[in-house]
């Protein structure tokens, strides 16, 4: 037995140095922990000759293994304290002779069965991720603790807080691992999609199905993980980052419920870099056309994160591709209203959809047009809204009239892509290509377009914001109190009368002989009268308008139209008061007085805006009219004199062009 101890007494004073200063390191009682004196020693040797870290590193960790397979637990977590103390010791080159052995460590806790081993090991792996490294590794490899980390992520252990503290160990561990490898070139790629379809869903799984109870809870760590991953994405790894988001909320139906995917997407917009977002809204459009065969509840709720993204990044968002953006928008719209007609979602009609649902899906697309539109700059709005209107079909050409009524149903509001909009030139905000097709819908049968489509050109044309004070005056009043805001027609202006004043007084005229306008659509004709004659008068212009009205009073007298004595008081009504604007806007004062002396002897035309009808048939006596005599006697003598012959020519719409394919219906009775 002595010659037994002298001899394992020599044996351990001929082993090397290194090896006697790791065994010095181990206390006794485990739970007495690291010898401190002896692990300073170590590090001094390691320091003085770091030729030896490499042996020094596998004799640790063949000792922390030695001690896991006896189930040592407490010499385990010395082992690796001293591997961490000696990681933050070294710097510079000698770091990569203590690596290699570390993560093989590392690996083998990972692999252990036991929840706070694990957790020992991915605080050690974070530890060495916050390393700063002078030089890299060409042959370093991390693929296992990305697989690792994210089953971690995923861990369903039936002690609930033994869970928390797995799953919160896992995603710290990935971002430890996208720390270390994100800007390194030489390194595992990160941003390939076999890394981030492990990664994402990982992590979306936490923020999914857990709240932000405290610190610690898992997805308070994960929108943690989550921002710092993407705020590292470069232009190229958008793509790659969102791709698994996308196909998350996929497979998990997570669409349909409006919160999670809009925080999602939230999440990401707030993080990349502002100049990628337009990378973001590509993915969800193209998502959004791959899924066109979709559930409508799914296409909605593409849509809403569209919208979302759009309003949190409101000058980039967008990108190049503005023009793409509005007509995948567009396009989705058209074939929800397809899909509404035929009841199918799909063509082989066998998943049925409900008008409700794709309602929904248009007010969506909708909602998310004005969106995007919103965030455009002032001069791309009236581009938009040029192709917005040559995306809609002509009626009377294209079958698909419930296609124009989605757009212009009071939902769509196309002019609000003109808001804080104004151009002193009417001929760029109004060209030809935009305003032919506008006014083709003051001619539909359905009364609620009409109206919306006199409220955009009335908006487009008010350029200092008159209609809001002409729409709240009665048929008697003073225009001095309403203290307009007028301004002198600039050569501008008269070349755009002199090209579309005819094509407005013929929709203005036609309008008003539709049967189904009520007071709204008359209050509608007065307003853009108004602002047309505060805007562009000038003496031709004027005197245009009066030949207008003079028409418009024997319209609402002809027994060859079929108008109502609603329709013709309307009529009527519009005359007067819009003559009572004019006559106060500049032409001499005898025409304000005989308009004047025809509202004293009316008494049946009360407020324009405001119908008393009469019993029975309407009967107008010759006194109660405006006179055309007694019109150009007031403005002989003055500017307008050149003008009054023009008065023998009484004012015929000419059907021609957009107005002359609408249906019978629209133009007469």
């Amino acid at each position: 037995v002595f010659y037994s101890r002298c001899l394992c007494g020599c044996c351990w004073a001929l082993r090397p140095r290194y090896k006697r200063l790791v065994d010095n390191i181990f206390p006794e009682d485990p739970e007495d922990g690291l010898v401190k004196a002896n692990m300073e020693k170590l590090t001094f040797f390691a320091l003085s000759a770091p030729e030896k870290l490499d042996r020094i590193a596998a004799y640790l960790s063949e000792r922390l293994t030695r001690e896991l397979n006896r189930h040592r637990y407490g010499y385990v977590c010395i082992a690796m304290e001293a591997l961490e103390q000696l990681l933050l010791a070294c710097h510079c080159q000698s770091i990569n002779l203590l690596v290699e052995s570390f993560l093989s460590t590392l690996r083998l806790l990972l692999e252990a069965d036991k929840p706070h081993l694990h957790i020992l090991a991915t605080n050690s792996f974070v530890k060495f991720a916050n390393i700063e490294e002078d030089t890299p590794s060409y042959h370093r490899s991390y693929d296992f603790f990305v697989s690792r980390f994210s089953e971690m992520c995923h861990s369903e252990h039936e002690d609930p807080d033994i869970q928390n503290k797995i799953r919160v160990s896992g995603i710290r561990g990935l971002q430890g691992v996208v720390r270390k490898t994100v800007d390194n070139e030489l390194l595992v790629n990160i941003w390939e999609p076999r890394h981030m379809e492990q990664i994402v869903p990982a992590l979306l799984v936490n923020l999914q199905k857990h709240t932000h109870t405290e610190s610690e809870s898992p997805a308070e760590q994960t929108e943690v993980c989550f921002r710092e991953l993407l705020g590292r994405a470069a232009y190229g790894h958008i793509n790659n980052a969102v791709r698994p988001v996308l196909m998350h909320l996929d497979s998990h139906s997570l669409w349909e419920g409006q919160s999670f995917a809009v925080q999602c997407f939230q999440i990401i917009m707030y993080s990349i870099q502002s100049q990628h977002s337009h990378l973001v809204i590509q993915q969800l459009l193209g998502h959004l056309d791959a899924n066109s065969r979709s559930p409508a509840s799914v296409r909605a709720g593409i849509v809403r994160v569209l919208s979302e993204a759009a309003v949190i990044e409101a000058t980039g968002s967008v990108g190049p591709t503005v023009l793409e953006v509005f007509n995948t928008l567009l396009r989705q719209l058209r074939q929800s209203v397809d899909y509404e007609l035929t009841g199918y979602y799909d063509t082989a009609g066998k998943h049925r959809t409900t008008s409700t649902e794709e309602k929904t899906l248009q007010d969506a697309v909708i909602k998310t047009i004005g969106s995007f539109a919103n965030t455009l700059p002032v001069y791309q709005r009236s581009e938009v809204m040029m192709f917005i209107m040559g995306k809609i079909p002509v009626p009377g050409i294209y079958p698909l009239v419930l296609y124009v009524l989605n757009i212009l149903n009071g939902k769509i509001r196309v002019f609000h892509v003109h808001v804080r909009y104004e151009s002193n030139n009417l001929l760029t905000a109004l060209p030809s290509s935009f305003l032919e097709p506008l006014l083709s819908f003051t001619l539909m049968e359905d009364p609620e377009i009409r109206l919306l489509v006199l409220s955009i050109l009335t908006s487009l044309i008010d350029r200092h914001h008159n209609a809001a004070k002409l729409n709240a005056a009665r048929l008697s009043f003073d225009v001095s109190l309403l203290e307009l805001k007028e301004n002198r027609s600039s050569r501008q202006d008269n070349l755009f009368m002199r090209k579309h004043a005819q094509r407005l007084y013929r929709h203005v005229y036609l309008a008003c002989k539709e049967e189904n306008s009520g007071q709204n659509h008359y209050q509608a004709l007065f307003s853009l009268l108004a602002i047309l004659s505060v805007e562009l008068a000038n003496e031709e212009m004027v005197v245009d308008l009066i030949r207008l009205v003079l028409a418009l009073q024997e319209l609402a007298l002809s027994n060859q139209e079929c108008l109502s004595v609603f329709n013709r008081c309307g009529v009527h009504s519009l005359c007067a008061a819009f003559l009572n604007l004019l006559s106060q806007l500049g032409p001499p004062p005898p025409l304000h007085q005989h308009v004047a002396q025809v509202k004293r002897l009316n008494n049946m035309l009360p407020d324009y805006v405001m119908f008393r009808l009469p019993e029975g048939e309407l009967k107008v006596d010759e006194v109660l009219l405006f006179n055309q005599s007694n019109i150009c006697e007031a403005l002989t003598g003055s500017s307008y004199s050149s003008q009054v012959e023009r008065f023998n020519t009484p004012y015929t719409p000419q059907l021609t062009g957009t107005s002359s394919r609408m249906s019978s219906k629209t133009q007469y009775c």
